[in-house]
Protein backbone atom coordinates (compact mmCIF):
# COMPACT_ATOMS: atom_id res chain seq x y z
CA UNK A 1 0.00 0.00 0.00
CA UNK A 2 1.18 3.79 -0.41
CA UNK A 3 -0.05 6.36 1.84
CA UNK A 4 0.21 10.19 1.02
CA UNK A 5 -0.30 13.63 2.95
CA UNK A 6 -1.98 16.17 0.25
CA UNK A 7 -4.14 19.38 0.23
CA UNK A 8 -7.31 18.47 -1.25
CA UNK A 9 -8.51 21.07 -4.27
CA UNK A 10 -10.30 23.31 -2.24
CA UNK A 11 -6.90 23.67 -0.02
CA UNK A 12 -7.76 21.29 3.17
CA UNK A 13 -5.68 18.80 4.32
CA UNK A 14 -6.05 15.33 4.07
CA UNK A 15 -4.22 11.90 4.05
CA UNK A 16 -5.22 8.72 1.73
CA UNK A 17 -4.75 5.79 0.30
CA UNK A 18 -2.99 5.67 -3.81
CA UNK A 19 -4.67 3.25 -5.77
CA UNK A 20 -4.49 3.52 -9.54
CA UNK A 21 -3.34 6.88 -10.14
CA UNK A 22 -6.11 8.02 -7.72
CA UNK A 23 -6.05 8.90 -4.14
CA UNK A 24 -8.93 7.42 -1.68
CA UNK A 25 -9.34 10.19 1.09
CA UNK A 26 -9.05 8.64 4.58
CA UNK A 27 -9.42 11.79 5.96
CA UNK A 28 -13.30 12.36 4.82
CA UNK A 29 -14.24 8.92 6.75
CA UNK A 30 -12.00 9.05 9.79
CA UNK A 31 -13.03 11.46 11.90
CA UNK A 32 -10.34 9.56 14.75
CA UNK A 33 -7.54 10.46 12.08
CA UNK A 34 -7.15 14.08 11.85
CA UNK A 35 -3.45 13.12 9.79
CA UNK A 36 -1.34 10.36 8.34
CA UNK A 37 0.54 10.37 11.91
CA UNK A 38 -3.02 9.54 13.79
CA UNK A 39 -3.76 7.05 10.81
CA UNK A 40 -0.26 4.80 11.84
CA UNK A 41 -1.18 5.25 15.80
CA UNK A 42 -4.82 3.89 14.85
CA UNK A 43 -4.55 1.88 11.71
CA UNK A 44 -4.59 -2.01 11.20
CA UNK A 45 -5.33 -3.59 7.58
CA UNK A 46 -8.64 -4.56 8.05
CA UNK A 47 -9.44 -1.27 9.32
CA UNK A 48 -7.87 0.65 6.09
CA UNK A 49 -9.37 -1.53 3.78
CA UNK A 50 -13.29 -0.98 5.60
CA UNK A 51 -11.83 2.70 4.82
CA UNK A 52 -10.75 2.63 1.60
CA UNK A 53 -13.89 1.26 0.55
CA UNK A 54 -16.40 4.71 1.48
CA UNK A 55 -13.65 7.42 0.84
CA UNK A 56 -13.81 9.85 -1.99
CA UNK A 57 -11.48 9.97 -4.43
CA UNK A 58 -9.01 12.65 -6.01
CA UNK A 59 -6.75 12.13 -9.60
CA UNK A 60 -3.34 12.15 -7.81
CA UNK A 61 -2.61 14.74 -10.79
CA UNK A 62 -5.33 17.01 -9.67
CA UNK A 63 -3.87 17.27 -5.72
CA UNK A 64 -0.95 18.89 -4.18
CA UNK A 65 1.04 16.59 -1.89
CA UNK A 66 2.42 17.51 1.36
CA UNK A 67 5.41 15.70 2.73
CA UNK A 68 4.42 12.00 3.87
CA UNK A 69 4.67 13.20 7.31
CA UNK A 70 3.74 16.62 7.71
CA UNK A 71 3.94 16.66 11.72
CA UNK A 72 6.51 14.18 13.10
CA UNK A 73 7.30 13.82 16.59
CA UNK A 74 10.83 13.23 15.51
CA UNK A 75 12.99 13.73 12.50
CA UNK A 76 16.07 11.79 13.12
CA UNK A 77 18.90 12.04 10.51
CA UNK A 78 21.71 9.67 10.22
CA UNK A 79 25.43 10.92 8.90
CA UNK A 80 27.71 8.99 6.90
CA UNK A 81 25.80 5.74 6.80
CA UNK A 82 27.23 4.14 3.40
CA UNK A 83 30.18 2.21 2.46
CA UNK A 84 31.63 3.33 -0.41
CA UNK A 85 35.67 3.58 -1.95
CA UNK A 86 38.05 5.32 0.08
CA UNK A 87 35.67 5.68 2.92
CA UNK A 88 36.76 5.84 6.48
CA UNK A 89 36.74 2.61 8.89
CA UNK A 90 33.16 2.59 9.93
CA UNK A 91 32.45 4.25 13.56
CA UNK A 92 31.04 2.13 15.95
CA UNK A 93 28.44 4.62 16.59
CA UNK A 94 26.68 6.79 13.67
CA UNK A 95 26.45 10.70 13.76
CA UNK A 96 22.88 11.64 14.69
CA UNK A 97 21.32 15.02 14.34
CA UNK A 98 18.03 16.33 14.28
CA UNK A 99 15.55 18.02 11.77
CA UNK A 100 12.78 20.31 12.90
CA UNK A 101 9.35 19.32 10.21
CA UNK A 102 9.16 23.25 9.26
CA UNK A 103 12.40 22.38 7.38
CA UNK A 104 10.56 19.98 4.93
CA UNK A 105 8.90 20.41 1.68
CA UNK A 106 7.00 18.27 -0.74
CA UNK A 107 7.42 16.11 -3.73
CA UNK A 108 6.98 18.59 -6.78
CA UNK A 109 7.12 21.34 -4.28
CA UNK A 110 10.16 23.86 -4.43
CA UNK A 111 13.60 23.27 -2.69
CA UNK A 112 14.66 26.88 -1.57
CA UNK A 113 17.95 27.74 -1.71
CA UNK A 114 18.14 30.12 1.31
CA UNK A 115 19.98 33.66 -0.28
CA UNK A 116 22.42 33.64 2.97
CA UNK A 117 24.18 30.99 0.79
CA UNK A 118 25.45 30.19 -2.42
CA UNK A 119 26.41 26.11 -1.01
CA UNK A 120 22.84 24.49 -0.83
CA UNK A 121 23.68 20.41 -1.28
CA UNK A 122 21.53 17.68 -2.20
CA UNK A 123 21.33 14.02 -0.63
CA UNK A 124 19.49 11.24 -1.24
CA UNK A 125 18.28 9.15 1.65
CA UNK A 126 16.10 6.15 2.48
CA UNK A 127 13.23 7.30 5.55
CA UNK A 128 12.28 4.89 7.64
CA UNK A 129 8.42 5.68 9.25
CA UNK A 130 7.30 4.51 12.66
CA UNK A 131 4.06 2.84 12.39
CA UNK A 132 4.25 0.98 16.13
CA UNK A 133 6.07 3.18 18.99
CA UNK A 134 8.12 1.48 22.03
CA UNK A 135 11.26 1.87 23.81
CA UNK A 136 14.32 0.01 24.04
CA UNK A 137 13.32 -1.91 20.88
CA UNK A 138 15.34 -4.95 20.05
CA UNK A 139 17.29 -5.29 16.84
CA UNK A 140 15.22 -8.71 16.35
CA UNK A 141 12.13 -7.04 16.65
CA UNK A 142 12.47 -3.31 15.26
CA UNK A 143 11.33 -4.01 11.70
CA UNK A 144 8.37 -4.84 13.17
CA UNK A 145 7.63 -1.31 13.95
CA UNK A 146 8.16 0.10 10.66
CA UNK A 147 5.00 1.63 8.83
CA UNK A 148 6.80 2.19 5.80
CA UNK A 149 9.65 3.78 3.80
CA UNK A 150 10.08 6.82 1.38
CA UNK A 151 12.51 9.23 -0.42
CA UNK A 152 14.01 12.06 1.41
CA UNK A 153 16.33 14.67 0.04
CA UNK A 154 18.31 16.17 3.09
CA UNK A 155 19.58 19.43 1.24
CA UNK A 156 22.23 20.63 3.35
CA UNK A 157 23.51 24.41 3.43
CA UNK A 158 26.61 23.27 3.94
CA UNK A 159 28.29 26.90 4.79
CA UNK A 160 25.66 26.83 7.96
CA UNK A 161 26.53 23.12 8.46
CA UNK A 162 30.00 24.14 9.25
CA UNK A 163 29.27 27.26 11.38
CA UNK A 164 30.50 24.99 14.66
CA UNK A 165 30.59 21.34 15.27
CA UNK A 166 27.12 21.02 15.90
CA UNK A 167 25.19 20.89 12.51
CA UNK A 168 22.00 21.98 13.15
CA UNK A 169 21.80 25.90 11.45
CA UNK A 170 22.60 23.87 8.07
CA UNK A 171 20.20 21.25 8.05
CA UNK A 172 16.64 23.00 9.33
CA UNK A 173 16.33 26.33 6.46
CA UNK A 174 12.75 26.08 5.82
CA UNK A 175 11.52 23.74 2.90
CA UNK A 176 15.01 22.00 2.10
CA UNK A 177 13.92 18.60 3.62
CA UNK A 178 12.05 17.20 0.81
CA UNK A 179 9.87 14.40 1.94
CA UNK A 180 7.76 11.87 -0.42
CA UNK A 181 6.03 11.06 -2.78
CA UNK A 182 4.63 8.86 -0.84
CA UNK A 183 5.06 6.07 2.06
CA UNK A 184 5.10 2.26 0.75
CA UNK A 185 4.62 -0.46 2.82
CA UNK A 186 7.43 -2.64 3.65
CA UNK A 187 5.54 -5.72 1.80
CA UNK A 188 5.71 -3.81 -1.56
CA UNK A 189 9.80 -3.09 -0.54
CA UNK A 190 12.14 -5.64 -2.50
CA UNK A 191 15.16 -6.63 -0.53
CA UNK A 192 17.20 -4.16 0.05
CA UNK A 193 20.40 -6.05 -1.70
CA UNK A 194 17.80 -5.80 -4.85
CA UNK A 195 16.94 -1.67 -3.97
CA UNK A 196 19.41 1.04 -5.58
CA UNK A 197 19.32 4.27 -4.15
CA UNK A 198 19.82 6.89 -6.91
CA UNK A 199 20.58 10.89 -6.92
CA UNK A 200 20.01 12.94 -10.30
CA UNK A 201 20.76 16.20 -10.82
CA UNK A 202 18.99 17.72 -13.98
CA UNK A 203 19.06 14.16 -15.04
CA UNK A 204 22.86 13.41 -14.04
CA UNK A 205 23.38 10.82 -12.36
CA UNK A 206 25.24 11.54 -8.98
CA UNK A 207 24.62 9.42 -6.06
CA UNK A 208 23.84 5.23 -6.71
CA UNK A 209 24.30 2.61 -4.12
CA UNK A 210 22.76 -0.19 -2.63
CA UNK A 211 20.32 0.14 0.38
CA UNK A 212 22.61 -2.90 1.38
CA UNK A 213 25.60 -0.71 1.94
CA UNK A 214 24.22 1.40 4.70
CA UNK A 215 26.87 0.37 7.55
CA UNK A 216 23.91 0.69 10.35
CA UNK A 217 20.90 -1.17 9.15
CA UNK A 218 17.60 0.03 9.55
CA UNK A 219 16.92 -2.23 12.59
CA UNK A 220 19.76 -1.38 14.27
CA UNK A 221 19.12 2.13 14.11
CA UNK A 222 15.47 1.71 15.11
CA UNK A 223 16.54 -0.28 18.01
CA UNK A 224 19.93 2.24 18.61
CA UNK A 225 17.20 5.46 18.71
CA UNK A 226 14.83 3.81 21.11
CA UNK A 227 17.28 3.60 23.95
CA UNK A 228 17.65 7.15 24.55
CA UNK A 229 14.31 8.65 22.79
CA UNK A 230 11.01 7.19 23.05
CA UNK A 231 9.95 6.10 19.68
CA UNK A 232 5.78 6.92 18.23
CA UNK A 233 4.13 6.45 15.33
CA UNK A 234 5.02 8.78 12.36
CA UNK A 235 8.24 9.40 13.66
CA UNK A 236 11.00 9.86 11.10
CA UNK A 237 14.50 8.10 10.91
CA UNK A 238 16.21 9.33 7.59
CA UNK A 239 18.86 6.95 7.06
CA UNK A 240 21.88 8.48 5.81
CA UNK A 241 23.18 9.27 2.32
CA UNK A 242 25.58 7.31 0.09
CA UNK A 243 29.38 9.12 -1.62
CA UNK A 244 28.93 11.84 -4.42
CA UNK A 245 27.02 14.57 -3.06
CA UNK A 246 28.15 17.77 -4.52
CA UNK A 247 30.28 18.84 -1.84
CA UNK A 248 32.82 16.40 -2.17
CA UNK A 249 33.15 16.57 -5.48
CA UNK A 250 36.01 18.49 -7.05
CA UNK A 251 35.09 20.94 -8.16
CA UNK A 252 32.14 21.36 -5.80
CA UNK A 253 29.07 21.28 -7.44
CA UNK A 254 26.25 22.89 -5.22
CA UNK A 255 22.43 23.67 -6.48
CA UNK A 256 21.24 26.92 -8.32
CA UNK A 257 18.01 28.28 -8.91
CA UNK A 258 15.92 26.41 -11.84
CA UNK A 259 17.99 22.80 -10.96
CA UNK A 260 16.01 20.15 -10.67
CA UNK A 261 16.82 17.32 -8.08
CA UNK A 262 15.25 13.83 -8.16
CA UNK A 263 15.77 11.09 -5.40
CA UNK A 264 14.55 7.47 -6.81
CA UNK A 265 14.87 4.41 -4.89
CA UNK A 266 13.63 1.11 -5.89
CA UNK A 267 10.53 -0.17 -4.55
CA UNK A 268 9.72 3.04 -3.52
CA UNK A 269 9.53 5.62 -6.43
CA UNK A 270 10.83 8.84 -7.81
CA UNK A 271 10.96 12.23 -5.31
CA UNK A 272 11.71 15.37 -7.71
CA UNK A 273 11.70 18.61 -6.93
CA UNK A 274 12.79 21.91 -8.60
CA UNK A 275 15.16 24.49 -6.68
CA UNK A 276 14.16 27.67 -6.27
CA UNK A 277 15.91 30.53 -4.77
CA UNK A 278 14.14 32.35 -1.51
CA UNK A 279 13.03 35.79 -2.38
CA UNK A 280 15.03 38.98 -1.04
CA UNK A 281 11.68 40.06 1.78
CA UNK A 282 11.71 41.45 4.61
CA UNK A 283 11.66 39.18 8.12
CA UNK A 284 7.75 38.65 8.60
CA UNK A 285 8.35 39.74 12.45
CA UNK A 286 9.76 43.55 11.93
CA UNK A 287 7.37 45.98 12.97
Amino acid sequence: MKFVSFLRPDGTASHGLVESGRIRDLGAVDPESPDLRALLAHGDVGRLAKLSEAAPAFDLAAVALLPVIPNPGKIVCVALNYRGPGAPPPPEYPALFLRAASSQTAHLAPLVKPRLSDKLDFEGELVVVIGRGGRHISEQQALGHVAGYSCYNDASVRDWQRHSHQWTPGKNFDATGAFGPWLVTPNEMPPFQHAFLRTRLNGVEMQKAPLSSMIFSVAWLISYVSRFATLEPGDVIVTGTPEGVGDKRQPPVYLRDGDVVEVEIDGIGRLENRVAAEHETEDSGRA
